[in-house]
């Protein structure tokens, strides 16, 4: 009877948001553990944690992310604006491309957002998506994950700097090239690093006032622009002549709405997450799409321009026609505002990540090393700005899409593991949870899927290479690791609780 009370509450009580990890300890566990799915209810990373008692008064008592911080910093982390949506209407015409943005995100963003809210609550730890590939399917498919995602953010976070000195240099020709671009790219990423390093509630508010600053002016586009809307014009299908470029067409929807799940490694440093991730997802979807479709359908409804201009930094000439050049200005400086944002939040979700596969045990523990004055990762920031500031310098457009690739093949497993989750642990309490049952989940991932394996079949040879490399950088690197701690060479790691205690009963049956 008293077994039959204790299954009950675990059924009912809410999971417990502990921290993922314990460290190597010499002394043998008390008792051997229950490993049936009932221990998920109360433990959701299915670990047992042991905590040192803190002092409330301490520098490492950092602040939580609150429900707009994080509203901004997945806006970020997705969009940080209309910046970059220009291709699509050169590509396709007025049409596709506001077709694109109404409806993408029902076809991509939706079911990336609701995977993410319902594994992020349910495993709310800084490992985030890696979290999930190693529940669902083990330990080397979760530091599999965890090696494509993390190639994929670091260097696409090299991007910023980049976009930061080609926008510089239209103000400053000297930044054009050279030393001084050089200097401006150094400098800039050197920066910014130290700004994420202050600590994650400062880089929160600051994405919040970057967002506000960078959006404020296409609200005043599209206002200016009613009286010079003619409907007609986004019905076009394009200029004659103009042939249509899918590939472009898709790749640049594809990466304007893209990244829901990057926040799910901060998720162990938000306030109440499992109330506060699916607000903030919710948020941040609806900021996004109108941050695409506003300067969208006021700019292709009140200008007629040759399609063939529709590039990278056409907003920006195109408020300039809407209201002058003051907007002009205005927008320039806000896709540079943006470019800091989306680094900043990059930069976070890429380090956090870092933490959260030491304390998981697949790298080094130093990796978690935290500073004793802002209790940010420090170590994975360093690491993650040393490998961005290396791909900066470099003519990295196949590195880019090599980079795409495997961030495909990460959601392909990310998908895969939310379907598993969901049969091998039906009864896990989950705080929010997609209204759906398995034929439902199945097929609502299976259309995002096609349009992953699409993009992955168009790559080149050279993204095949790269990606294959890269790939197996990260298995050769899981054994390298597995080795060295199954050994204890070289590096000290986390253990976790279900490592211990295999560990242990080794040494029982010896």
């Amino acid at each position: 009877m008293a077994q039959e009370i204790q299954l009950q509450v675990l059924a009912e009580g809410e999971p417990t948001t502990t921290s993922t990890t314990m460290t190597t300890s010499t002394s043998p566990p008390s008792q051997s553990l229950n490993k049936s799915p009932y221990r998920l209810l109360e433990d959701p990373l299915g670990q047992q944690t042991q905590h040192e008692p803190k002092d409330p008064n301490t520098k490492n008592q950092a602040k939580k992310l609150t429900l707009i911080p994080l509203i901004f910093l997945i806006y970020f982390e997705v969009s940080g604006g209309p910046f970059g949506e220009e291709p699509s209407v050169k590509a396709a015409g007025p049409l596709f491309a506001i077709l694109g943005f109404l409806l993408f995100p029902f076809i991509w963003s939706i079911p990336e957002a609701l995977i993410t809210a319902e594994l992020a609550t349910t495993f709310p730890g800084n490992g985030g998506y890696v979290i999930w590939a190693d529940r669902a399917f083990g330990p080397f498919w979760g530091s599999l994950l965890g090696s494509w995602k993390f190639f994929s953010g670091v260097i696409n976070n090299a991007a910023y700097p980049v976009l930061c000195a080609d926008y510089m240099k239209l103000v400053f020709p000297i930044f054009a090239s050279g030393l001084p671009r050089d200097l401006a790219i150094t400098f800039s990423t050197l920066v910014l690093s130290f700004l994420n390093y202050t600590g994650l509630t400062i880089v929160g508010y600051t994405a919040v006032a970057l967002g506000t600053i960078s959006l404020c002016p296409f609200i005043l586009m599209g206002l200016i622009s009613i009286p010079k809307i003619h409907p007609s014009r986004w019905i076009s299908l394009g200029q004659k002549g103009m042939k249509k470029d899918w590939n472009l067409y898709f790749n640049t929807l594809f990466w304007n709405l893209n990244f829901w799940d990057n926040a799910s490694t901060l998720a162990g440093e938000v306030d109440k997450p499992q109330k506060t991730f699916p607000k903030a997802l919710f948020s941040a979807g609806i900021i996004t799409c109108f941050a695409y479709l506003i300067p969208l359908l006021a700019t292709t409804g009140s200008l007629t321009v040759d399609q063939s201009k529709w590039e990278d930094g056409f907003l920006a000439d195109a408020a300039g026609m809407i209201a002058g050049n003051w907007l002009k200005f205005w927008v320039s400086l806000g896709s540079v505002l943006s470019a800091i944002g989306l680094f900043e939040a990059q930069l976070s979700s890429s380090s956090f990540q870092l933490e959260g596969m030491a304390n998981l045990g697949f790298v080094p523990r130093f990796f978690s090393l935290r500073s004793s004055w802002f209790n940010t990762p420090w170590v994975g920031i360093l690491i993650c700005s040393s490998i961005t500031l290396g791909v900066s310098f470099m003519d990295f457009t196949n590195i880019i899409s090599s980079a795409n690739f495997l961030y495909s093949l990460g959601m392909l497993l990310e998908f895969s593991s939310f379907i598993r989750l969901r049969v091998k642990y039906p009864s896990l309490k989950r705080p929010y949870k997609v209204p759906m049952g398995i034929p439902g989940l199945v097929i609502m991932c299976l259309i995002p899927s096609g349009f992953l394996i699409f993009v992955m079949v168009i790559a080149s040879k050279i993204v095949f290479l790269v990606s294959g490399i890269l790939t197996l950088f990260g298995i050769l690197g899981y054994f390298f690791m597995q080795f060295c701690k199954s050994r204890e060479l070289f590096f000290k790691f986390s253990i976790k609780k279900d490592d211990e205690e295999e560990k242990e009963e080794g040494h029982e049956r010896n």
